[in-house]
């Protein structure tokens, strides 16, 4: 299936029924009285965050989604029934903005939840409702209220625990299918992964964490080289950044701390507050270093390389040094969880933006 990370629909829902003006002829009755009853209210339009999905591949090919009218009321004090709602099933982590002004509307972020994207109109009123002591045969009545017509933009941001970062052929897609239920695509060339592929992480007993594998960044991703930047959205609600680099490249005069400097710039270029994450650095392909070797190699990037952070040495194709690279992320993950439970820090989170 293709996958699709943005789309662009225009939702209508439903127009109220108009009110009826009618009055009762029953024998022996001549002056029943009103009996128009009032119209129904039109359809409302739904969103269902389904943690089933997780692509807005539908919308791209389905723009237009409409919710029914209510029906007008009747004779006989009968209003008219209600439009039928529809509900529109999208990817969790979903954003959703106003097309025209880029106004965040709402956010999908836990299964399951339910949120009114757009309102059906009322149903008008039947000259019953206009009946009092003085006008005992009304002739008003109202016609429905217009239902809610949106253009939306719908912009998917994966929800993961932990990205992974790095070139192409970092081994970034072995490492996420050698520690977690993911099994993406792998080959011995650039760019086998070309959308976001999220796996969960088995710890233990109700112990895991979700990571997520981007496609490869390259210099000058920010001016449209290789697939562009536009996947890091996909990293802004991450917890934890690993950056992935290749420590055994095909080609031997490739400069490793100029690739991984590489990243780091475009991270920065893209967004500051992804480049200001806590990020790992993760040191892989290392089996295909002889050992006596390792050490000195390891020592000389870091030390180019300036890196302050804590640096993990693994080869994701034997597992080697990914159990305790796991056992580590998950303790930082649900540090981050709590720290984020806290009062000041909910707080801050609903605070408004001064900017």
């Amino acid at each position: 299936m293709k996958f699709v990370d943005e789309a662009y629909i225009d939702v209508s829902a439903g127009d109220g029924g108009a009110g009826c003006v009618s009055f009762r002829h029953e024998k022996y009755k001549e002056f029943g009285g009103p009996n128009g009853g009032d119209g129904g209210r039109g359809g409302h339009v739904f969103a269902v965050a389904d943690p089933n999905l997780n692509t807005l591949v539908d919308f791209r090919f389905s723009r237009r989604h409409d919710a029914k009218r209510g029906e007008h009321g009747m004779g006989s004090d009968m209003f008219g029934a209600a439009g039928d709602d529809i509900t529109l099933k999208m990817p969790v982590g979903t954003i959703i903005t106003d097309a025209e002004t880029g106004e965040v509307l709402f956010e999908l972020l836990t299964p399951g939840e339910v949120i009114t994207i757009a309102k059906g109109g009322d149903g008008g009123f039947g000259n019953m409702r206009f009946k009092s002591a003085i006008n005992r045969a009304p002739r008003q009545k109202t016609p429905g209220w217009p239902g809610e017509k949106r253009n939306l933009k719908l912009e998917l941001k994966v929800l993961a625990d932990v990205g992974l970062l790095g070139m192409p052929n970092a081994g970034k897609s072995t490492l996420i299918s050698a520690i977690s239920n993911a099994r993406p695509r792998i080959a011995d060339y650039p760019f086998t992964t070309l959308h976001p592929n999220l796996g969960v992480v088995r710890v233990g007993p109700e112990q895991s964490f979700v990571v997520a594998d981007l496609p490869g960044l390259i210099e000058g991703a920010s001016e449209g080289a290789g697939l562009g930047h536009l996947f890091l959205r996909h990293l802004q609600r991450t917890r934890l950044l690993l950056h992935v680099v290749d420590m055994a490249p095909f080609d031997e005069g490739v400069d490793t701390v100029a690739q991984a400097k590489a990243i780091v710039n475009e991270l920065k270029k893209y967004d500051p507050a992804l480049y200001n994450k806590p990020r790992w650095l993760v040191l892989n392909k290392l089996d295909m270093i002889p050992l006596e070797e390792r050490e000195a190699l390891v020592k000389d990037f870091v030390k180019r390389f300036k890196f302050k952070g804590p640096v993990f040495q693994i080869s994701a194709l034997t597992r080697e040094g990914c159990e305790p690279l796991i056992k580590i992320i998950y303790q930082h993950v649900k540090a981050q969880q709590k720290a984020e439970q806290t009062p000041e820090a909910v707080d801050q989170r609903f605070a408004p933006d001064t900017e």
